[in-house]
This record gives C-alpha cells, structure tokens and sequence, in this order.
C-alpha cells in the first residue's frame, strides 16, 4: 500500500465494519453490538494466553481497558469500543510499500542470492547479467503471460495460486518483476513477519499482515473489507485461495471462498462509484516443485490430523536459514527449475475473457457482466447471489490448477512407488503401511518401470482433465524419469523418499512418498488403473 493511501485505506475500512455492524443491529436482537465486542474480547483473551509475542503486553493493557469500559456502556459508547478495536485491527493489517525497496529487492537480491548458493567461478562472479540470469534460470515463467499483461490496462488483476510453501509468495513476487507485471498486494502469515530482513522486505513490497491466530469475526470482517477496499483502488492483488500451505502435497479443491468473495463486492462497489475501469480479472496461478521445502513437516502435521486445530506451523523448515539455503543450493545443483504457470484469465464469475477484457460464454459470445450484479437497473449487493458467484469461480479456479499441474519426475514416480505398495499390501491400512513398509522393502527396477510406464500412460490417455508435464516427464524416457526422481529424493531431505541399490528401488521414507505422489490426486488415475489391470 502506498504512503499516501495508506491513511485513506484504514478510516474507509473502518467505517464499513462498523457501519456494517450498526446497520444489522437495527434489525438484530437486542444486544448485538456487545455480542460483537465481548465475542472479540473472550477470542483475543483465549489468543493472548497462548500468544508469546512482543505485543502481548501491549494488547492485554488494551483490551483490559475495553473490559472495563463495557461494564456500563451505552450503544453509542459500544458503537465507539467497536470503532477502536476494528481501528486497531487494520492498523495492524495495513502494508506499504516503498519503490526504493522494490528496486532493491528485484535487482541486487537475485544477484546475492544466486552468487550466495550457486558455486560458480570467480570469472562469472563479476558479470552481474551472468548472475541475474541464473535466477531467472531456475524460475520458468509460462502460460498466459501475454494475456495477463493485456488486462493490467482494462481493469484490476486478482492472481490466485496454488500454495506448497512459503517461499510461493517470494516466487510469485519475483515472477511477477520478470514478465514486466507491477508488483502485487498480498496477504501473508504474522509467522513471515518474524525474520528480520525477510520482514523488512515483505513490509515494504506490498504484503499486509495476517494474524491467523486471531479467530474473532471483527478481525476476519476487517481483512475482507481490507481486501475489497485495496481492489476498489485499483491495487493488483494475490490471494491463495487455499488458505493455507496444501498439507497432504495434493492440488487444492476445497477452496475458501471468504477473500475470493471480495471481487464480487469490490466490482460491484465500482459499478455504483461508475469508477472508469470497473472490471476485475481473476488470473490462477500454478507453482510446481521438484522438491518442496517443507515437505517433510508438511506431511507430518497432514497425517497426524491436526492441520486444522495447528494451521500455523511456525517451526518448519523455512523457519531455519541453513535449511533454506540448502534447499536452494541442492536445487541448483540438480539444475531443476521452479516453474509458475500462469491460466486463462477470467472474470470473478468464472467466464473466459478476451484480449480486451470482455467476458465470454462458453460460445465465445460476448457478455456484459454488470447485468449479473444488476437489480432494478441498479447495481445491489445480494450475499446469498454473490456467495453463489463465488462458489462457481472457485470450481473454475480449481479446474484450471489441474489443467496446468505441471508434474515433476518426484510426483509421477512417488505416485507409481505407492501404488506398488498399495497393491503389494492390499490388507494394510495407510497408516500401517507408511509405518512398516509392508512385506517387502524394494522393488525391482524392472516393475519400477513398469508401473511409472502405466501412470503415465494414465496421464496421457484423452479421458479427463489433462495435466501438463516437465521437460523430463515430457520427454517420455522411464529410465531417465525414475533415475531423476531418485537423484533428486537423496539431495535434499533428510532421509530420501525412496533410493536406488543395486537392481532395487528400496522405500525410505513413504510420507514422502505420498507427499510427492499425491499431486496426481484429482486425475481419477486409480480408476483408470484399475481398468487397464483388467
């Protein structure tokens, strides 16, 4: 958010949480407007007893102060506490954004960056193109590219990708400098804010912060509105529609729909401002891996069934320098690239657009999409229509990230060790087999093949949505496939997933296993495997 709206972004959020509120009060029972502020003081004081950080102290005194003003006040003075704490709320949230620190971050970072983890020779360490081409070496940018650069002239862009790790929103920021896009406004975890040059950065590059311990429904109406506000004013913005990192390693399918709700009710707050540029686009964004940063506690905390009540792990592997700068320093090495696939852009409904913007049905028709949000010649907020838009945007979204799935040689060979497993142990359950193995502890390399021969097979076969596939994958050479994924099992993790000794496949570690494999969820292979068998 830039200096000079920063001010001007926090008194309109503000007012439209609290005017929200007030406005249902007058229709609700009595006494909503402390329902609202004692529900926001009880989960703050559930928040604050567990919470250790700096402000702890800082916020208790607060809301002590709010406790004791609520024993005698009147609807005006809750109107007033509702105002301080949403006002507190946002200024907490609200990003900036500092061109300086832009320039630096896309200029002398990738060239730190790269000199730091790429072993190179003195001679190369003095070209700084040299150096900036090896970033942009391992960060392969593709898909509609062209398209989405089109829109940034028609309208607000809203990028909504795939979420693996926290290094996404670092890729995505450095993708979005490499096609020549400005940079993007996005929500990212208090959790990020925690080291100190990182934090440094993401606060002056655009990031608002999220606190996702905080579980009051002031705080959550307070980031819709701030998202909805920051699309009004014409920022682009990236929002994972995941919510969270994809524990179990799959492509997302369930996606929450609260911050995806927002371009419904921004698009439609610039149809009653007449603003000159009203329309937003939705451009999903897919980020493929070789090796995940934080498969290994991801899959854990997957398995474990406590994503839900944990949701934020402040203790992985990003949360640790070395491990960060080995993961980067091994993919390098591995000469293996991140690749972010950019879809076809639609607008918030889910519809194709054009090269200029304009909505198209499934004929290729235009549409004029303000009729959608029209009522009476006017357009109307409605929450049960737009929450409907909403879901059908969401099935697009997740259509188009298994459309441009890019799958690496660990995914499709995680996925063929597994099925191996599955039917060597057609009695076991998954948590037996990921505990023991199973009766056999290597494969042939013969049946590796084999099996990796019939899921791409699968993949390949006209049924279903196709995915796309890695230069390797692509290439189509089992050999050469399974020897990729296993080079690239053992250079990282701490215990590969699966490893090569003699004529065997020996399984390592099967969270791993199914961590990688599971990017093929969604492909309906099993079914088609099970035919093929038969």
């Amino acid at each position: 958010m830039r200096p000079q709206d920063r001010e001007r972004i926090q008194v309109e959020v503000v007012s439209r949480v609290v005017e929200g509120h007030v406005q249902h009060a007058r229709s609700a029972r009595e006494g909503y407007l402390e329902t609202v502020v004692n529900d926001t003081l009880f989960h703050e004081q559930k928040r604050l007893e567990r919470d250790r950080n700096a402000r702890v102290k800082e916020d208790i005194a607060f809301y002590d102060s709010m406790r004791r003003r609520m024993s005698h006040a009147s609807e005006r003075d809750l109107r007033g506490l509702l105002e301080q704490i949403a006002r507190r709320f946002v200024a907490e949230v609200v990003g900036n954004f500092d061109e300086r620190v832009y320039k630096l971050a896309t200029q002398i970072i990738p060239t730190g960056l790269w000199g730091l983890l790429n072993a190179m020779s003195p001679k190369r360490l003095l070209s700084l193109d040299g150096l900036r081409r090896g970033v942009a070496n391992h960060v392969l940018v593709q898909g509609e590219v062209d398209h989405l650069r089109a829109l940034l002239d028609r309208g607000t862009v809203l990028v909504v990708p795939t979420h693996s790790s926290n290094l996404d929103s670092i890729i995505i920021g450095y993708a979005t400098y490499l096609i020549g896009m400005p940079p993007l406004t996005y929500g990212a975890g208090l959790n990020l804010f925690t080291n100190p040059l990182i934090s440094f950065f993401m606060r002056n590059l655009g990031a608002y912060k999220v606190d996702r311990k905080k579980k009051c429904a002031l705080y959550k109406d307070v980031l819709k509105q701030y998202a909805t506000c920051a699309l009004e004013m014409g920022y682009n913005n990236l929002f994972f529609p995941g919510g969270t990192r994809s524990r179990s390693g799959a492509i997302e399918r369930k996606l929450k729909k609260g911050l995806l709700g927002t371009s419904v009710a921004a698009y439609t707050n610039n149809l009653l401002a007449r603003r000159p540029r009203p329309s937003l686009y939705v451009v999903p964004c897919t980020l493929s891996y070789l090796l995940v940063l934080e498969a290994e506690t991801l899959i854990d905390d997957h398995l474990k069934e406590v994503g839900k009540s944990r949701y934020i792990i402040d203790d992985d592997e990003f949360s640790r320098p070395r491990q960060v700068y080995n993961f980067f320093s091994n993919l390098m090495s591995l000469d293996a690239r991140i690749v972010v696939t950019y879809s076809k852009p639609m607008d918030i409904f889910g519809n194709l657009v054009d090269l200029e913007g304009r909505s198209l049905d499934r004929r290729g028709r235009t549409i004029d999409t303000a009729r959608y949000v029209t009522r009476d010649g006017e357009p109307r907020h409605d929450p049960q229509r737009d929450a409907e838009y909403t879901r059908e945007l969401s099935e697009e979204i997740g259509r188009a990230y298994l459309r441009d799935n890019v799958l690496h040689s660990t995914n499709v060979v995680g996925y063929a060790l597994f099925s191996l497993l599955r039917r060597h142990n057609p009695d076991a359950d998954l948590y037996r087999l990921l505990r023991t193995g199973g009766q056999a502890s290597s494969f042939p390399m013969g049946e590796v093949h084999r099996e990796v021969d019939r899921v791409l097979g699968a993949l390949r076969d006209g049924n279903g949505i196709r995915s796309r596939l890695d230069t390797v994958v692509e290439g189509g050479d089992t050999q050469a496939i399974v020897a990729d994924a296993l080079r690239a099992f053992s250079i990282y993790h701490a215990r590969p997933a699966a490893t090569r000794r003699g004529d065997r496949v020996f399984h390592e570690d099967r969270n791993l296993l199914l961590y990688y494999g599971n990017r093929l969820r969604g492909y309906d292979l099993g079914r088609r495997l099970r035919g093929e068998a038969s």
